[in-house]
């Protein structure tokens, strides 16, 4: 067998086309948190914090310069206000993937514990039944 085929037989396996599948959701779900964050949620949180806008909050470690070749050196930044913004993205992604994660476990726990129905005798057993009735009987 070919490497071809072996990739092709991997690739059309469900596990593999289910995990892309989660991957390009969960990417364009990211997204969504992302702007979530970023355009609705912090500009109100900068707002209670007295007009604060986090995507421009920094540290500059150093100016920026030019050299004396005439050549620009850009400043150095910590953009503390960021990595803000992506802690609260991440925080948010996790929460959503937690509570879907509790309510599909809470689903299956329900079909576990849902009781089976007894399994219908076959008509031997029905006829031996009545039989062994009959016998006690007498």
């Amino acid at each position: 067998m070919g490497m071809l085929q072996e990739f092709k037989e991997f690739a059309m396996k469900g596990n593999v086309v289910d995990m892309a599948v989660g991957v390009i959701i969960g990417g364009a779900f990211g997204k969504v948190v992302s702007s979530i964050v970023a355009d609705v949620i912090m500009p109100p949180i900068g707002v209670l914090l007295g007009g604060v806008d986090f995507s421009d909050l920094a540290v500059t470690i150093q100016q920026a310069s030019k050299t004396a070749a005439g050549v620009d050196v850009p400043a150095v930044v910590i953009s503390y206000g960021k990595f803000i913004q992506t802690v609260i993205d991440f925080t948010i992604v996790a929460a959503a993937i937690f509570l879907m994660i509790k309510i599909l476990s809470s689903f299956k726990k329900k079909v576990e514990a849902a009781p089976e129905a007894p399994p219908v005798p076959s008509n031997e057993e029905i006829l031996l039944t009545e039989i062994r009735d009959l016998l006690k009987n007498k």
